[in-house]
């Protein structure tokens, strides 16, 4: 078995510790999120004849923008915040309780907080008509086994729409470090077509992705790297060096990244992949190694009795 690619318990303690932070400095992740929640209006497209989902997961919720937007969207569903970082989830708890919607109203449903790890989903089969996630996935390094999970959990038919970065995200503070260090300081993230082939080995129905290209600007390599503590995404790499960069090693870096310099500051390029797909009917199989696999449950299995 090959080491993992990321710690998570690493991944845990710096969106930990970021929860009080996370929101004023997420400009990036906030405007990605409203795009995808734009995605929603589709399911409520009156040619479509579909119900209003009973329960919707927002994986990933941090801080729970997206939980308190979909809650107001469908107010009767069961909406889960589903997030690995506790202290994230207790942010999310007290913006419902903030939410102006339920201060006039004290018999509105709340989302509810569940903290645990995407990879290992604590709910039952075909139990989700929607699986929403912004900017998590590309902290797990198994996308086959992740989706997987998201398809174990979706009703048949229910729809997967979530964002991940792509491998060009970060490109120039890569590259900066590289002349610095030898040790890996950006994550390595999975291209879309190699996130396309994950949904369709899952089994997932008509994926519809996209790609396109944002960038922020910064005053100078420090302001990056404090926005970047401030919303939790630091090296989590199981390979990063567990001493500090060095004062040296970090001008260097510093030094390499004035290349980049324009007018509006040091640029940052950010790669972001959408995705939106359908769950499966039960028992379509799943792609492994170039196999069908596919899974019939004992109850559907006719058992014939001699006399």
């Amino acid at each position: 078995m090959s080491a993992p690619l990321f710690d998570a318990r690493q991944v845990r303690r710096a969106f930990s510790r970021s929860a009080a932070s996370y929101d004023a400095a997420a400009r990036l992740q906030h405007a990605v999120e409203a795009r995808l929640l734009e995605s929603l209006d589709y399911l409520d497209d009156p040619a479509l004849k579909r119900e209003a989902p009973q329960r919707v997961l927002d994986l990933g919720c941090g801080t729970g923008r997206a939980s308190i937007a979909m809650q107001k969207r469908w107010p009767k569903a069961e909406l889960v915040s589903l997030d690995l970082a506790w202290p994230m989830l207790r942010q999310a708890r007290e913006a419902a309780k903030r939410s102006a919607g339920w201060l006039s109203n004290p018999f509105a449903r709340r989302p509810a907080q569940v903290c645990a790890d995407a990879r290992a989903l604590p709910l039952v089969d075909a139990s989700v008509d929607v699986l929403f996630s912004n900017l998590c996935l590309q902290w797990v390094e198994d996308l086959d086994a992740l989706f997987a999970g998201f398809r174990r959990v979706l009703k048949p038919h229910g729809l997967l729409l979530v964002s991940t970065f792509g491998p060009e995200t970060l490109w120039e503070l890569r590259e900066a470090f590289a002349h610095a260090d030898d040790a890996p300081h950006v994550s390595p993230f999975a291209d879309i077509a190699g996130f396309g082939d994950a949904l369709v080995r899952a089994g997932f129905h008509q994926p519809v992705l996209d790609r396109e290209e944002e960038t922020t600007h910064y005053q100078d390599l420090p302001a990056l790297m404090r926005e970047q503590r401030a919303i939790g995404a630091t090296n989590a790499l199981a390979s990063r060096r567990h001493t500090l960069t060095g004062r040296a090693r970090f001008a260097a870096a510093a030094d390499a990244y004035e290349a980049h310099r324009g007018a509006h500051g040091l640029p940052a390029t950010w790669e972001i992949i959408t995705a939106m797909a359908w769950a499966p009917e039960a028992g379509t199989p799943i792609r492994e190694g170039g196999i069908d696999v596919t899974a019939v449950p004992l109850s559907r299995i006719p058992i014939r009795r001699r006399g």
